[in-house]
């Protein structure tokens, strides 16, 4: 299920994220979010993120909450 608002996701966050070449299969990649790229408050396919390990993808769940 995407993270569609944008309010929920914070800098330093762990997260999984549906990289654009794994769509079809739906794989998920976990890491820390760097930076939010997606600039509107809410998108239907999920927040789009750069991890720190330099890969962008659309957030499906938050790994914690903590911060």
């Amino acid at each position: 299920m995407p993270i569609t608002q944008r309010s929920l996701i914070k800098i330093g966050m762990d997260v999984a994220v549906v990289l654009k070449e794994d769509q079809r299969s739906g794989e998920l990649t976990e890491g820390t979010v760097q930076t939010i790229l997606t600039n509107s408050s809410f998108h239907p396919h999920g927040i789009k993120v750069k991890l720190e390990d330099g890969q962008v993808g659309r957030v499906q769940e938050i790994m914690n909450d903590e911060l």
